[in-house]
């Protein structure tokens, strides 16, 4: 082909943009002006890669603080991604079970890496650097994750992860108020002496507490056990159940599991268990069986909810099958 003549698919392409910037009111030609001036996008530039280099600021010399923020700021883009993927299926139209499960499978995919990914905590930091700067985080804690608390409000009935004792007393009546007042994660960051709120809640309930509550609000009739039981229950799909399931197991056995895991590692000491950052009580917070947070308490059988996180206890932390 001459240089001097014009591919008749490049011709083609330009009259579809034109028809498309047409509709918006818009010129073409400037636009084609624009990306004649503009200069070739780069890797680093698409990723911000310097700000995101730069982000990584610890507090102390302590070389494996490094390890400790990265891999928390690792965690919070996972989480990112899960409520990209949650989002996406509470506001589909006709929603199908291809869509449902699809969704379904990358938010286990992400989970899945999170969790096996976790041994860069368990093993990889210095027991006794961290034993030092973690002082310097203080009131700071991991418990202050808003998007994770953002990802179980919208996957499950707000009733199902309030704390075990009032939910028994609670019913369908009972306001989204009343159950986010005894949610279950503010028993695990009470002072251990007094059972006062820790200074850790009362940062995480003021400048969260009413982001929570709308979230609550908004998915009340479209959070992922809601979706299931309106559009896919009746159905009993199989492979449903299983990523439901999977999801379950992922978000309320094996990541606080690793967290317990880890905390046994570097804060379990004779002859007494040192608190965590934030002073949070993680010998009765982290361990699934005192909580029993269940997304989809239906896909368990009775002896699976009584025994909830009991097996994977006894292989991983204390080396029994």
């Amino acid at each position: 082909m001459n240089k001097s003549e014009i591919d008749p698919k490049i011709v083609e392409q330009i009259k579809k943009l034109e028809e498309k910037y047409e509709v918006m009111g818009q010129d073409l030609s400037s636009y084609l002006d624009g990306l004649l001036y503009s200069d070739y996008l780069t890797y680093w530039d698409y990723i911000h890669l310097d700000t995101l280099l730069s982000l990584q600021n610890p507090k102390t010399g302590m070389k494996d603080e490094m390890i400790f923020i990265t891999y928390h700021q690792h965690t919070e883009l996972f989480f990112k991604l899960i409520l990209w993927e949650i989002d996406q299926i509470a506001e589909h139209e006709n929603i199908n079970e291809q869509f449902f499960l699809y969704r379904l499978k990358r938010i286990n995919g992400y989970f899945k890496v999170l969790e096996n990914s976790f041994s860069v905590m368990v093993e990889g930091m210095d027991k006794d650097q961290f034993l030092k700067f973690r002082m310097s985080l203080l009131p700071a804690s991991g418990f202050q994750s808003a998007q994770y608390r953002l990802i179980e409000i919208s996957s499950t009935d707000l009733i199902n992860l309030t704390d075990p004792v009032s939910r028994k007393g609670f019913s369908e009546d009972t306001s989204i108020e009343e159950l986010i007042d005894k949610i279950y994660w503010r028993s695990g960051a009470t002072e251990l002496a007094s059972g006062k709120k820790t200074l850790t809640l009362r940062q995480f309930e003021e400048k969260y507490n009413s982001k929570f509550l709308h979230r609550a609000k908004a998915f009340k009739e479209v959070n992922l056990l809601k979706i299931y039981e309106k559009h896919f229950g009746a159905i009993a799909n199989a492979e449903i159940i299983d990523e439901l399931r999977a999801y379950d197991a992922y978000a309320n056995v094996y990541w606080p599991l690793a967290h317990y895991k880890s905390a046994v590692r570097y804060l379990q000491r004779d002859p007494e268990d040192i608190a965590a950052t934030g002073g949070t009580n993680w010998q009765k917070y982290l361990p699934p069986r005192f909580q029993k947070i269940i997304f989809f308490p239906s896909l368990w059988s009775d002896e699976e909810r009584a025994e909830w996180g009991k097996s994977w206890v006894l292989k991983e932390v204390f080396q029994k099958q």
